[in-house]
Parts: C-alpha cells; structure tokens; sequence
C-alpha cells in the first residue's frame, strides 16, 4: 500500500498532512519509554537516531535519519523480494545480493534493486508509532 504521511504537530492538536512524507514527534525528539501503546508499530525509543527498526511480520522498516524525523517504507526489497535485514551507517540492508537504501527517502545507494523502497503510511501519536 502506498500512501502520504502524516506530520504530529503539538500546537494543533492534531495531525497534518505532510509534504515531505516525515512524521515528526511532538517535541521534536524520541521519547525515553521502551514499550509501544497496544496496536503499534514500535515506540519512538525503538527507532534509533540515525538508525532504523524492522518490524518483524509486517514487513515495515521504520527510520529516524534527524532526531524527532521518522520513515516508515517497506521491508522487501525491490529486487528480488528479500526482506531487508538490518539498518546501518544511513543505509536499510537487505543481505541476498547487497542492495542499500538510503534512510532518508528509500532510494537505491547500492544495487542490484532498481527502485527505491516504497513509503509505507504512519502515524506518530505519543511515544508510539502506528500503521496508517
């Protein structure tokens, strides 16, 4: 599914829709709790500044490239369907022929995959980060 996402904005008391596709936590930085709300995704505290979290069973991989910034794109690889396996120096990894992708937006930094991952729809609400 590929969808826009949304933007957490405090002062508004409630969410807008994002022209850069990032869902910023109120405050602007991670929260210190461990533990998602029920229904979650993963906590704010899970995704690690400048790192990324995979969702294991929901093929998602979640990632803060700035403090308070998150992404959200889908874990299988273009190409040829692997699930990504791990995020590190900036890049979401996927371990069957070496592909990267950039934490930031998805796109190809190493090949063989010939697309970017695609943006998958999240919410920050709180700590927590919900699909949708």
């Amino acid at each position: 599914m590929l969808a826009g996402c949304t933007t957490h904005d405090a002062s508004n008391g409630g969410t807008t829709p994002a022209t850069s596709g990032t869902a910023t936590s109120a405050g602007g930085s991670a929260a210190t709790s461990s533990a998602p709300a029920a229904g979650a995704l993963a906590a704010t505290s899970q995704v690690p500044d400048g790192g990324g979290k995979i969702i294991d069973g929901k093929n998602i991989v979640i990632t803060q490239p700035q403090s308070g910034s998150f992404k959200a794109f889908t874990a299988i690889c273009t190409h040829q369907g692997c699930i990504v396996s791990s995020v590190s120096n900036g890049t979401i990894n996927c371990p069957c022929h070496g592909s990267k992708f950039s934490i930031k937006d998805g796109s190809v930094i190493n090949g063989p995959a010939p697309s970017p991952l695609a943006s998958i729809a999240f919410k920050v609400e709180g700590t927590s980060i919900f699909q949708g």
